[in-house]
């Protein structure tokens, strides 16, 4: 009996709910970004040619973490969630020990 009362409060619950509250309540997102690093910064911290990673980037693309940020007036600026970061890291060790089959 407790687990019909149980029910139906829930489901009240559930038909009060606003569109956009209901929208919350039955889509949570696991991997939610916080912050990304510009292709700059990423540079930078790694150590590496900005120039030699954009022939890498080429090869990267939005599921690998990679995104272009728009701005007023900008053509957009390049940048990497973390995993992005992890993933531009395989390629770089990729690459420098396949130097031929990067891509120009």
């Amino acid at each position: 009996m407790a687990s019909i009362a149980w029910a139906i409060r829930i489901a009240t619950l559930i038909a009060m709910m606003t569109s956009s509250q209901l929208m919350t309540f039955v889509s949570t997102h696991v991997n939610k970004i916080h912050h990304v690093t510009t292709i700059t910064q990423v540079a930078k911290d790694l150590g590496e040619d900005e120039d030699w990673l954009w022939d890498i980037v080429n090869e990267m693309e939005i599921e690998d973490g990679f995104i272009c940020v728009y701005g007023v007036g900008e053509d957009g600026i390049q940048a990497f969630t973390d995993f992005g970061i992890e993933n531009l890291i395989e390629l770089i060790r990729f690459y420098k020990e396949n130097p031929g089959l990067l891509r120009p």
